[in-house]
């Protein structure tokens, strides 16, 4: 077990007695109508969540499933409970947006992920009773009954979920990563819950990657009856150029969890990056970085730049044009595929129904 600060291994005792507290001042969770399916990750971030929760949510929706996210909204300035709308990172948060984007579901964003979830069934089922009866909503007459189609499936993705208990769930994904099962808790580590976490977990995410190493080490962790999924991560560049649509010398910036992975795989894909900046995860942009961007892309006569999806829904337009007298501003999206897609609908269908 590593530290990535080791000053701070006194302190551990302390979070574990505040997790067990927590724990046990815990009342009974929350039960919304549709089944949730939590995805989630013992580490405070870089686990890939977000593009494993626009994966699940694109399988659902083509299987039929009415679909929407709940999520916390992550450093949004904005307040209250809100349906994302449009490309406001500040009001919204920038996954929320780009969950948004990417699976083309509602997203609701708010601190209490129930009242989110009861927001989103009440205007759904507002939707269902006026198409139902060519009128106006009747569901304040209904007093909590299901006014949506009985054919219909809905269901709630979770995204971050793991240690929001206060919300009951059909189904736990959690994410794993061979970083995970060497790094120890907060604040010494990043880990935000024990590795015996796992055994609440119904699902387990590994990285196709790491699949072979961490496999033996993962098994005694799960309970019985866990099944583990192997999802495939791969960049997508924009055509026509795709890798070297920012020329052959990009500068590379971004403000996630662990930027380190994704210069590697810009490296790997063939993106012959000159240097990277890299800012605190969730950071906000103004121009003062963008001139720091662009005079390191000056100073090495970079030709371009290449940026994440969770980064590009921050940059304004004035942003993106002060970036753009040196050189293109490419956006790798990161897309996630689950190596066995059929088998793993199935599981997920049947374990959402089995509740």
């Amino acid at each position: 077990m590593s530290a990535r600060r080791p000053w701070a291994w006194p302190l551990v005792p302390v979070y574990r007695a505040v997790l067990a507290v927590k724990d046990a001042l815990r009342g009974e969770p929350k039960q919304l109508q549709w089944p949730v399916v939590s995805v989630g990750s013992l580490s405070a971030g870089g686990a890939g969540k977000t593009p494993v929760v626009i994966a699940l949510a694109q399988m659902l929706k083509a299987r039929g499933w009415s679909v929407d996210v709940l999520s916390r909204g992550y450093g949004r300035n904005g307040s209250g409970m809100d349906l994302v709308e449009g490309a406001d990172t500040v009001r919204f948060g920038d996954e929320p947006v780009l969950i948004a984007q990417r699976a083309e579901v509602p997203v609701w964003v708010g601190a209490d992920r129930f009242e989110a979830g009861v927001k989103a069934e009440s205007q759904t089922a507002e939707i269902a009773d006026g198409a139902k009866y060519g009128g106006p909503s009747r569901a304040a007459q209904h007093d909590g009954e299901k006014l949506t189609s009985p054919s219909q499936n809905y269901v709630h993705l979770l995204d971050d979920g793991l240690q929001h208990r206060q919300l009951a769930r059909a189904v736990d994904v959690v994410l794993v990563t061979a970083q995970d099962l060497d790094d120890a808790l907060l604040p010494a580590g990043n880990l935000r819950e024990p590795l015996t976490a796992l055994h609440s977990a119904d699902f387990v995410a590994v990285r196709e990657e790491e699949i072979e190493s961490i496999v033996k080490r993962l098994k005694p962790l799960l309970r019985e009856g866990t099944l583990i999924w192997t999802v495939r991560r791969k960049l997508r560049f924009p055509a026509p150029l795709f890798v070297f649509s920012a020329g052959l010398r990009p500068v590379a910036f971004c403000a996630i969890a662990r930027p380190e992975g994704f210069a590697a795989m810009l490296k790997e894909a063939g993106c012959g990056i000159v240097d990277t900046i890299f800012f605190r995860d969730h950071h906000a942009y103004d121009m003062v970085d963008i001139a720091r961007v662009l005079e390191l892309a000056k100073e090495l006569k970079a030709t371009g730049f290449v940026t994440t999806e969770k980064d590009a829904v921050k940059l304004t337009a004035a942003m993106r044009e002060r970036l753009e007298t040196l050189g293109s501003v490419m956006v790798a999206a990161l897309d996630v595929e689950f190596v066995f897609p059929e088998r793993v609908a199935r599981e997920l269908e049947a374990r959402i129904s089995s509740k």
